[in-house]
């Protein structure tokens, strides 16, 4: 099975109004590849619809990303363990401290 993941994939996705085509190293990432292609193209579209005519669709495409990375450093900061490393480590200390 782990053979298996290792070949390539070549996948079309339809990203808002073209097709792009995808090579894949790892066949399990398709869903998210797939995933991500409905993401920009749902936002994109919100975006196009908002401001087709008034904004270039190199700016709405700007916006979308900026949208989409928002997001991604959102959901970072959400999964930072540092704080709790922080605490665990000095826990650690403390403890070691004692038992000494």
């Amino acid at each position: 099975m782990a053979e298996e993941n290792k070949e390539k994939l070549n996948i079309r996705l339809h990203v808002y109004d073209e097709e792009i085509a995808m090579v894949l190293h790892n066949r399990a990432d398709e869903e998210y590849y797939r995933a991500a292609a409905k993401l920009i193209s749902d936002r994109y579209g919100a975006y196009a619809q908002a401001y087709k005519g008034r904004k270039s669709d190199h700016t709405i495409a700007l916006m979308t990303l900026i949208e989409i990375a928002l997001r991604y450093e959102k959901e970072m900061i959400k999964n930072d363990t540092s704080p709790y490393d922080n605490v665990l480590s000095q826990l650690t200390s403390e403890i070691e401290e004692v038992l000494k």
